[in-house]
């Protein structure tokens, strides 16, 4: 494909149809959207109303260890389950990278029998293990191809 083709190609859509993109709207910063209407500001560390792309990774990551596991949980602790799910790893500023990032899934299972509750982090972790695209992603080292377009 040459130069002008890639430029006049669309977006590209991931698996579900859904567009991404994000717009420079000022200094260091932009806003992330993707065609169904969602927005997400981005930001360097001063824009307090913005995530960081770091951040951004970081939640994802959590997020989508929760939608993972949620089935699971809800099925077995009630539609209504207060889960929370922290995440952190510092950056290697040397190396410009997160080397480990750790996740808190936090749940009440005190309602739990040992043997239902053993039985459920078994599921929760397989879950996420075998669904959290962001997860795996991470894991596997994702390749990743940046094209830029110039002039149209």
């Amino acid at each position: 494909m040459t130069t002008q083709e890639q430029a006049a190609a669309p977006v590209p859509a991931n698996a579900a149809g859904t567009r991404l993109w994000v717009e420079r709207t000022g200094g260091r910063r932009y806003v992330g959207r993707n065609s169904r209407g969602a927005s997400v500001e981005i930001g360097d560390i001063s824009y307090d109303q913005a995530f960081t792309p770091g951040e951004l990774m970081k939640i994802a990551l959590a997020g989508c260890s929760g939608l993972s596991a949620d089935t699971a949980v809800a099925r077995r602790l009630g539609d209504d389950v207060a889960v929370t799910i922290e995440v952190e790893g510092p950056a290697d500023d040397e190396q410009d990278l997160y080397p480990r990032l750790t996740e808190r899934f936090s749940v009440d299972l005190s309602g739990l029998e040992p043997e239902q509750r053993e039985r459920l982090l078994t599921v929760m972790h397989r879950a996420i293990d075998q669904h959290c695209t962001v997860g795996r992603t991470l894991k596997a080292g994702a390749e990743v191809e940046l094209t830029v377009i110039g002039e149209r």
